[in-house]
């Protein structure tokens, strides 16, 4: 049965009625969960326990109903299911079940009123077919009106898969809500996951997944439902660790933020890279050399060195440790043979450091007790913190910052020369140096975004950073080897979901092999899976940028789309009247629903926001999301998405690059933001 709003079936009139009312009596019962959370936080404040248990039951009872009160309103099912085989897997068994994005129950040993998209008896939901229907009799997917806040009048249509009778079609539903125009932040794709993406979403906790996903293709909303998958199914293991977004930029993370929220999940960190290793604000520019260099992973090893030189075993002499009247002698031989040993074992700085006062602190202790027996722990306590087992550790191990490591390396050549030998040549040391006149301390010392990650690298050397229980990583394919570095010191012991596409990437160390990008962030057997089937970019645009796929010299397969709906316009006009023509485009554009984005290199944003305020349409920049027209530039544009792109000048992207840079991608990145119709307007030749 396929049924629509137009629809005069009183059969279908009468079963549209009574999914509304059923979705009534949910919206009644939600409320009455939201409103129970909060009264178990009263009661759980005057529960008798220790104060220790007190407050993680507070805490807990806290989260929960934050997290219910936080939640968005819209629809509370997407999907039903009505089950044949009495042995279904879980609570599904011999009965129909209602899909949406949180359980509702009306007490927790009642049966669900709707379950989890998330919960295992669901998955049928998204992998069920009529060659494999797992049980399933009918797949029903409810059609809500564009925007719902939630009121039962807006289901406004449903469809019915017979799939136990080998019924099987595509859904007119699936397809108007990929296809719906896209105004403001990134939605949730639990309505429409395929199950391809599915298999991504499910995987288990301690796997590490890398996405290699077409534009159009949902890799980014395939990662965020992997978050929410991971938090509903190991909730206490992830969120012991704690859950980690990383964005390319904080539009981005503006546009994604709305995403987990909306599947219930609420206080997981979305952040960038920049904002995690943020130990100083920046105020030095690298030239382009300098940046390179600084993102190379050779540098690792030079800072490696650097750390490690500062330990000296020799430099202490002999040590006489007092114990009262007496003096215990620890040989500079011996106290040279801990330190090498120590150095030998490659401990974190820190460790190592506390590890040879342990063993200093040992070999008194053993000669005290062979010559007057067993010492105590306050003896032990006093040994360790004595004057002379402090002077000789800060002189063959001594205590340091990061940043003291750093500046002398980056602004004294011989420093430098000797922690770079044989891995930086002559000409890259001089280029690492900074330039102009040189700090009088680290204390005044101005730092670029690359140092930053240079002092991320040598803290990690001193301590291990608190890691977390799952990072997801987006554009994953524009990141450096020492900002992989970075990152794979947060989740040693953890998993990684990462996503990208070698199409798109737009620094100068760009990934061309996820080997290589895997291997940089300790994951080098990690399972790569290709996505390449889009569901948002049209069949006319995937054409045109698969023409420009086969010049970016990477190992990707070409995208395929499932959309023939598009359309395509290149538009040639004179030099001169290039913001005219924009201007003409989106007049066009507004005639039709959806957003539309106007990208250009950015150097040629202002001018193109000025024509259109001239011509009085009122223009946004990208991070007015709700906006019907933004003016965006081609640096930023990567992860949005807009209904109509006018790309401006092509050319002009490609070349605002730079020499031997990544131009072409950038372009790629451009074209690929369409997901309904792109105009292209060009007075110089295309380079495609």
């Amino acid at each position: 049965m396929l049924a629509g709003m137009t629809s005069t079936d009183p059969a279908l009139q009468h079963t549209l009625d009574h999914e509304r009312a059923h979705h009534e009596h949910c919206r009644t019962v939600l409320a009455a969960m939201v409103e129970g959370a909060q009264e178990h936080v009263v009661a759980g404040e005057d529960v008798s326990a220790s104060g220790a248990d007190a407050e993680v039951l507070g805490h807990r009872l806290r989260s929960r109903a934050k997290e219910m009160r936080e939640l968005p309103e819209g629809p509370l099912f997407f999907g039903r299911l009505d089950f044949t085989e009495p042995e279904a897997d879980g609570e599904g068994a011999g009965r129909a079940l209602h899909i949406g994005r949180l359980r509702i129950t009306e007490h927790p040993a009642a049966p669900p009123l709707v379950v989890d998209w998330r919960a295992p008896v669901s998955r049928a939901f998204y992998q069920a077919t009529a060659g494999d229907p797992r049980g399933v009799a009918v797949r029903r997917r409810f059609g809500w009106a564009p925007g719902s806040r939630g009121d039962s009048a807006d289901l406004t249509g449903m469809e019915d898969e017979h799939l136990a009778r080998g019924e099987s079609r595509d859904s007119g539903i699936v397809a108007r809500e990929i296809e719906r125009p896209r105004v403001g932040p990134m939605r949730d794709i639990a309505a429409t996951i395929q199950p391809d993406q599915d298999d991504l979403v499910r995987a288990g906790l301690g796997d590490t997944v890398c996405v290699q996903g077409a534009p159009g293709t949902g890799k980014t909303a395939v990662g965020l439902h992997r978050a929410a998958y991971l938090l509903y199914t190991h909730p206490q293991r992830i969120r012991r660790g704690g859950l980690l977004i990383l964005g390319p930029n904080p539009t981005f993370l503006a546009y994604i933020a709305e995403v987990l929220p909306a599947l219930g999940e609420t206080g997981v960190r979305q952040s960038t890279l920049a904002e995690e290793i943020a130990r100083h604000p920046v105020t030095r520019t690298d030239d382009a050399r300098a940046a390179a260099l600084k993102h190379d992973a050779r540098t690792a090893e030079v800072l490696r060195r650097a750390l490690y030189a500062r330990v000296d075993p020799g430099a202490a002499g002999d040590l006489a440790v007092p114990d009262g009247s007496y003096r215990w002698r620890v040989p500079a031989e011996a106290l040279a043979r801990v330190v090498a040993d120590v150095r030998d074992e490659q401990p974190p700085y820190t460790v190592g450091r506390e590890r040879v006062r342990a063993r200093i602190v040992r070999y008194v202790q053993e000669r005290a007790e062979r010559r007057a027996g067993p010492r105590t722990n306050a003896w032990l306590r006093r040994v360790e913190r004595s004057r002379a087992v402090g002077t000789a550790l800060d002189a063959v191990w001594p205590r340091v910052r990061p940043e003291e490591v750093l500046a002398p390396l980056l602004t004294d050549p011989e420093v430098l020369a000797r922690a770079a030998d044989r891995v930086l040549d002559a000409d890259e040391q001089r280029s690492l140096l900074w330039t102009g006149r040189a700090p009088r301390s680290w204390k005044s010392a101005r730092w670029s975004a690359a140092d930053l990650l240079l002092l991320d690298e040598i803290a990690g050397l001193l301590e291990h950073p608190e890691g977390y229980g799952h990072i997801v990583v987006d554009e994953a394919q524009d990141l450096s080897p020492m900002e992989c570095r970075a990152i794979a010191r947060r989740s040693a012991f953890g998993s990684l979901t990462v996503l990208g596409d070698l199409a798109q990437g737009t620094t100068p160390w760009a990934a061309r092999s996820w080997r290589t990008a895997l291997a940089h962030l300790g994951r080098p057997d990690a399972a790569v899976t290709p996505l390449t089937t889009g569901f948002r970019v049209p069949r006319e645009v995937v054409g045109l940028t698969n023409r420009l796929l086969a010049r970016l010299g990477v190992d990707v397969p070409p995208a395929r789309s499932l959309r023939g709906d598009g359309e395509l316009t290149l538009r040639e006009t004179e030099p001169g009247a290039v913001a005219e023509a924009v201007v003409d485009a989106v007049r066009h554009a507004l005639g039709r629903r959806g957003s539309v984005g106007v990208v250009a290199a950015d150097p040629d944003v202002p001018r193109l926001r000025a024509a259109l305020d001239a011509a009085g349409i009122e223009a946004a920049g990208p991070e007015a999301l709700d906006a019907r027209v933004a003016v965006v530039p081609a640096s930023v544009v990567k992860g949005l998405e807009y209904d109509h792109v006018v790309a401006v000048e092509p050319a002009a992207i490609a070349a605002a690059e730079g020499p031997g840079g990544r131009g072409l991608h950038r372009l790629y990145v451009v074209l690929t933001r369409a997901v309904s119709r792109l105009t292209v307007i060009h007075a110089h030749p295309l380079p495609f």
